[in-house]
């Protein structure tokens, strides 16, 4: 062991040595937020640089109100275990009840000193002087720093006992930080409860509207298979509601405070798909720049949610089969097996029985991933729940935008009672927000709904209100057979845009021509859709 004056000797002066030594603590402290880090290296250096040993940060647990040592240099776990002190036992609990340093200079002759770790029972404690100050924060005594030096004639108590000051101030400093970032870990743990608890409440089978003996159907199977860890299929039209009836069965069932992963197939290029969903390894493709964990990793302990599952190329689909089946996979361009324990729900709005008949879907993964379906009905199909969907979607595009309009006339309600809504749902949902949006008084009127087929509209100053679409009959009476045949093309196109909730890559597919074709249509007749 080595005093500072044997440093001293050794080519650098005693105030070199204590500001060499401040220094490096000082970088210490501000060199991480975690408290154990950088006590480690500022005992060390009050071991290597200033010969005091067995240094040892002491902090008050505030739930216990016990001293007990977080950080030593020199002892071993079992005796940290041992260092607990209550405020005014010993000379560490007496520094903190004091707030003031105490000096110990042979601590063999001392009864206060009580070797409560152990770790000084097989040395001459007679050559043993102990240095103890407190560790203060906004006035008040949070803990304490102690140190061992080896008693000798020469040696300046009240200088070692300042220099630990100043190091003790900067510990203070540390453990503040430590404490802020302690507190921010708790809020951000508290407000994900609160996401996770409003995520819940949002999904509950409760929020799914409908009282028709269709729905109650669905909320059964709900309630059931939510219990279960079974693979579910939710087989429905566009805008029936499928991916929040998967989010009521994932926050119904154990795997609740586990994530949920939803992926579009049909919104991704085949190329991307694969790569999305199992992940890829660094270099693996051009771009690769690093690995990257794909949606089954993500979801991990929790639900993965496949939407549009009908659209997933053949080869995409041998992959997702063996997952299934083992479940395990590897990224792309890996060779390591991935196990993952997923709970996986899927939905798609097409005829897989017919997709599989015409080779364009596997059997045996329709097999597996038919394990538990569950049919959403069009709206056309429960429409004695359309006033209810309508209150519901009211109140929430008055709240959305800061409106307050509280009633639907009854003729207004008959025009959305007596549409098909081929859009379902969703399609209900944009029609009351936009009306709502446009009107101006408290009440809305059947000329706030701009539904193909009907002949009133809304109209805005400086905004012309759409054409009312035309039977064939009507056409071929008032134009010749090329407007006709533009006009039926026009309609049919807006329809397939209103099914697929303007998604023109899905209409493409409804109307059997290719995206490009489409999106030419699209912008020749001035419709909207999203690519």
């Amino acid at each position: 062991m080595s005093s500072k004056k044997e440093e001293s000797g050794r080519g650098a002066s005693l105030p070199e040595i204590e500001m060499t030594a401040l220094h490096e603590i000082a970088s210490a402290v501000t060199s991480s937020l975690d408290l154990e880090e950088v006590m480690k290296q500022v005992i060390a250096i009050l071991h290597e640089k200033l010969g005091m040993e067995r240094g040892t940060l002491t902090l008050l647990d505030i739930k216990t109100g016990e001293l007990m040592i977080e950080v030593a240099h020199g002892l071993e776990k079992a005796q940290i275990e041992r260092g607990r002190y209550r405020i005014g036992e010993g000379i560490t609990g007496k520094v903190v009840a004091a707030g003031e340093p105490i000096v110990v200079p042979n601590v063999g002759k001392e009864p206060l000193f009580l070797n409560r770790t152990g770790a000084r029972r097989d040395i001459d404690r007679h050559n043993i002087s102990f240095i103890c100050v407190p560790i203060k924060l906004d006035n008040k005594t949070i803990g304490a720093l102690s140190v061992d030096r080896l008693f000798e004639e020469n040696i300046s108590f009240e200088e070692d006992v300042r220099l630990l000051t100043i190091i003790s101030s900067m510990l203070a400093q540390a453990v503040r930080i430590q404490q802020m970032v302690e507190k921010e870990k708790e809020t951000l743990k508290s407000e994900n409860t609160q996401l996770r608890k409003e995520l819940k409440k949002k999904f509950r089978v409760e929020n799914i509207v409908g009282e028709s003996k269709r729905m109650a159907d669905v909320f059964a199977s709900i309630e059931l298979v939510s219990q279960t860890k079974a693979t579910v299929l939710l087989r429905g039209e566009s805008g029936t509601g499928k991916e929040r009836v998967a989010h009521a069965i994932h926050y119904l069932s154990d795997r609740a405070d586990g994530p949920f992963v939803r992926v579009s197939c049909a919104a991704l290029p085949d190329t991307l798909l694969e790569s999305e969903l199992f992940g890829y390894e660094k270099g693996a493709f051009t771009g690769a720049v690093s690995s990257k964990k794909g949606r089954f990793e993500m979801a991990h302990g929790g639900t993965l949610f496949l939407d549009e599952i009908g659209d997933i190329p053949m080869s995409t689909q041998v992959k997702l089969l063996r997952v299934l089946q083992e479940r395990e996979f590897e990224r792309l361009g890996g060779t390591q097996s991935i196990r993952v324990d997923i709970r996986l729900i899927t939905a798609t709005n097409k005829n897989l029985e017919k997709e599989v008949q015409a080779g364009n879907f596997r059997q045996d993964l329709y097999y597996r991933l038919n394990v538990i379906p569950i049919f959403l009905p069009a709206l056309r199909e429960r429409k004695e729940d359309i006033p209810l969907l309508t209150d519901y979607f009211l109140h929430k595009a008055n709240t959305d935008n800061g409106k307050s309009v509280q009633y639907v006339s009854d003729p207004a309600m008959d025009y959305l009672m007596n549409y098909s809504w081929p859009g379902n749902v969703r399609e209900l949902e944009n029609a009351i927000e936009r009306a709502v949006v446009l009107c101006k008084g408290d009440t809305l009127s059947p000329d706030l709904f701009p539904i193909p087929g009907t002949k009133t509209h809304p109209v805005l100053t400086g905004m012309q209100a759409p054409e009312p679409f035309k039977d064939i009959e009507t056409l071929e009476k008032e134009s010749s057979l090329t407007d006709a045949v533009e006009n039926l093309e026009k309609k049919m196109i807006a329809e397939a845009l209103s099914q697929s909730g303007g998604n023109q890559r899905k209409a493409a597919k409804i109307l059997g021509v290719t995206d490009r074709i489409l999106g030419y249509k699209v912008t020749r007749y001035g419709l909207k859709g999203t690519p």
